[in-house]
């Protein structure tokens, strides 16, 4: 069974067509590269952000940083990569062992909701880029409409087991739970909504299991 997550988790530009370095010093340069980057757009902002200062901070020449990037687009999208795997939470119900829906929707929100909260000031960023530039606006769009098919999925089979309401359209339920998580998680952990982190996860998590109409395996998760 896929799991729900919010539909705007990360995603990355288009694939690089520079040839990653092969050398030890051109991977460690890189990846210093990569972690001024995040340093520089999450105190700076997109636009605000300059490849003189990515550079200096990771203690090269500015010229250094075209032999690995070619603009701050090229960049950014590496950093998202960093997180992408984060964010995504796969195969939890192989880490955890639980089978029941229910518990299983919780866990999958409280991973995402702790991934969104490390990475909130990213997120503010990608937020930001979203809005101007429209490559990344395109593959974040196409990066939640994949969380939405999968959490369709979900409900899908939870429908032909009896567990859901049947009257449901998949996919319109996958994107509206979808955007409600994210939307709330990028309203209390951006913009510093002031609700808890406990009370967001269990309100997040009931709405889910209220709209699905669920109800709990017999025996308990």
């Amino acid at each position: 069974m896929s799991l729900p997550v919010g539909g705007a988790s990360t995603g990355s530009a288009e694939e690089s067509r520079r040839v990653p370095p092969r050398t030890r010093r051109g991977v460690r340069t890189r990846a210093a590269l990569v972690t001024a980057a995040r340093e520089v757009f999450e105190r700076d902002g997109y636009l605000d952000a300059k490849i003189s200062d990515i550079a200096r901070a990771a203690g090269l020449a500015s010229g250094s940083f075209y032999t690995y990037f070619d603009g701050k687009e090229e960049i950014f999208a590496a950093v998202l990569e960093q997180v992408r795997d984060e964010m995504l939470h796969p195969h939890i119900r192989e880490r955890t062992g639980v089978t029941d829906p229910i518990a299983l929707i919780e866990a999958a929100n409280r991973e995402y909701l702790m991934s969104y909260k490390r990475n909130a000031r990213l997120m503010g960023v990608l937020e930001q880029v979203a809005q101007i530039d429209e490559n990344f606006r395109q593959l974040r769009t196409e990066r939640a409409d994949a969380f939405v098919r999968r959490n369709a999925r979900m409900i899908r089979m939870l429908q032909e087991s009896g567990r859901a309401a049947a009257d449901l359209d998949p996919q319109v339920t996958a994107l509206a739970l979808s955007v409600m998580v994210s939307r709330m998680a990028y309203s209390v952990f951006v913009q510093n909504r002031r609700i808890s982190f406990e009370k967001l996860l269990t309100t997040l998590t009931q709405l889910w299991v209220n709209a699905l109409q669920l109800q709990p395996e017999s025996g308990g998760a």
